[in-house]
């Protein structure tokens, strides 16, 4: 009877830790997956910010006739 006893505590126990690695596994890959998301997301925000000063930077270049930032309209 201990020996049954026991061998039912161990496969709990077994199916017990099994289900809260596989719990714990999926939070890990959903907490990887949104980290990834917001890894991309930032990156695309900083690319189009860089975008848009090398925008602003080419129109002020266009904008001046010397290095000293004259325009022409003077």
């Amino acid at each position: 009877m201990k020996k049954v006893f026991i061998i039912l505590a161990l496969v709990g126990f077994t199916f017990s830790t099994v289900s809260c690695r596989e719990t714990t596994q999926d939070k890990i890959e959903n907490s990887a997956d949104a980290v990834g998301e917001d890894i991309e997301n930032g990156l695309e925000e900083a690319g189009d910010a860089i975008e848009n000063a090398g925008q602003e930077i080419e129109e002020e270049i266009e904008g001046t006739d010397d290095y000293n930032g004259d325009d022409d309209n003077n």
